[in-house]
């Protein structure tokens, strides 16, 4: 009787971790970027920030903490700067999967006055986060807000659809789930710095830094419990992290992506609360000294009038 062979556990490739890169606005944009998201939605606006006797406040700390998200009820513009037919056709048929959920329309014959221009062929995959397809300064109105860099027609379509629903997640504002504050990944540094330095990314350390290993901040976002499901986090091999558990690779939209980007943008609007709710009763008073957005906005408009000098 011949004894049954166990059959090797096949290690992951890691050549064949292609990840979104983050297309993050300059530092000295970063104030413009969220004037226009905060003229986008009024719910951009952060809470203002506390004033302390001696404290200085910069108004860039008001500036990294404002959401991307588009206004509730918009219908984005969509441009293909190139690409086949077929790329065309599958980019629309996964992108239109959020709006079952999200109460934003698309427009794939978006023109000239489109916010969201896709491209097939510049390196890596990425897209602008949310609001900030608008910013010029850091996506010229002939450039791409949007890039598929290895999706061709013979692609497999769950790559198409996990890329597709990955980077227009992040046009609707949504961010990298292993960079959610909650997530409590603590990687193998030495490890992801190996790896990721080589083929097919070819990052530089602070590229591996950014697109990794730093963190959101849990005032910049309106970040949820960790999903492990989530489209928004890629598949990582255990050698990558301490505790030696890889994670998913994730291909649709999870539960709590659907929840998620519903909240973003309800279809039906949030009720409102009455008058002498025991909510407005108990509401604590405002702080007396604040750092709010209309002090943000004229300290932005300030800055631009020494630009244009």
């Amino acid at each position: 009787m011949k004894s049954k062979k166990t059959k090797a556990k096949a290690k992951p490739n890691l050549n064949d971790l292609r990840l979104c890169v983050d297309r993050g606005v300059p530092t000295e944009h970063v104030m413009d970027a969220a004037v226009l998201a905060m003229s986008e939605n009024n719910s951009n606006e952060p809470p203002p920030l506390i004033m302390r006797p001696g404290a200085p406040v910069h108004p860039l700390e008001m500036a990294l903490a404002t959401p991307k998200r588009w206004n509730n009820g918009r219908k984005l513009k969509i441009k293909f700067l190139d690409g086949t037919s077929t790329q065309k056709r599958l980019t629309q048929k996964y992108a239109e999967m959020w709006m079952q959920f999200a109460n934003v329309g698309l427009d794939f014959n978006g023109g000239a006055s489109a916010e969201i221009r896709i491209s097939f062929r510049k390196s890596g995959s990425w897209s602008a986060l949310g609001t900030d397809c608008l910013l010029t300064n850091a996506f010229p109105k002939s450039d791409p807000t949007m890039n598929y860099g290895w999706l061709r027609d013979s692609s497999p379509e769950t790559e198409w659809r996990r890329v597709v629903l990955h980077e227009f997640g992040h046009a609707l504002s949504a961010i990298h789930e292993h960079q959610n504050p909650k997530a409590g990944i603590q990687w193998k540094l030495a490890e992801v710095y190996r790896v990721f330095s080589g083929p097919p990314n070819n990052w530089s350390k602070a590229q591996i830094d950014f697109n990794i290993v730093q963190k959101y901040s849990v005032d910049q976002l309106n970040a949820t419990d960790f999903d492990a499901k989530s489209i928004m986090l890629y598949a990582f091999p255990g050698t990558l992290i301490v505790s030696g558990k890889s994670t998913a690779n994730n291909t649709d939209l999870s539960e709590q992506d659907k929840k998620f980007i519903a909240e973003m943008y309800p279809k039906a609007a949030p009720p409102a609360l009455a008058i002498g709710a025991p909510e407005a009763a108990l509401a604590s008073p405002a702080p007396p000294a604040l750092y709010s957005g209309a002090h943000f906005r004229k300290a932005a408009a300030h800055l631009q009038k020494l630009r244009a000098r």
